[in-house]
């Protein structure tokens, strides 16, 4: 079992940053890919970034590519999503997973989930 817990979000004016970290807790997370996902009201649940347990490979959502920079410390058992130059449209529940399938892009591939938080971009 892994305890995924997020932190970071906030409401921010376009064009500014925020931070969002992952700590987990339980079974050690240094096997597992790390995920980042967001969901939108109204909206699916959508990949945002990814990363191998490694550290070796890291995965971006063409909207967030060259925005976002997914990182890991498994050391710490943390993550983070470091979030720049942010839109309106990023608003939504960001939400971290933990998986070991190696499919890095969809839900129902993580098998462990934080409870999200929410990140508000205003125009």
């Amino acid at each position: 079992q892994v305890q995924l817990v997020e932190s970071g979000g906030g409401l921010v004016q376009a064009g500014g940053s925020l931070r969002l970290s992952c700590a987990a807790s339980g079974r050690t997370f240094i096997r597992y890919d790390m995920g980042w996902f967001r969901q939108a009201p109204g909206k699916e649940r959508e990949f945002v970034a990814a990363m191998s347990w490694t550290g070796g490979k890291s995965y971006y959502a063409d909207s967030v590519k060259g925005r976002f920079t997914i990182s890991r410390d498994n050391a710490k058992n943390t993550g983070n999503l470091h979030m720049n130059s942010l839109k309106p449209e990023d608003t939504a529940v960001y939400y971290c997973a933990a998986s070991r399938i190696g499919d890095y892009f969809h839900p129902s591939a993580y098998k462990y989930w934080g409870q999200g938080t929410q990140v508000t971009v205003s125009s």
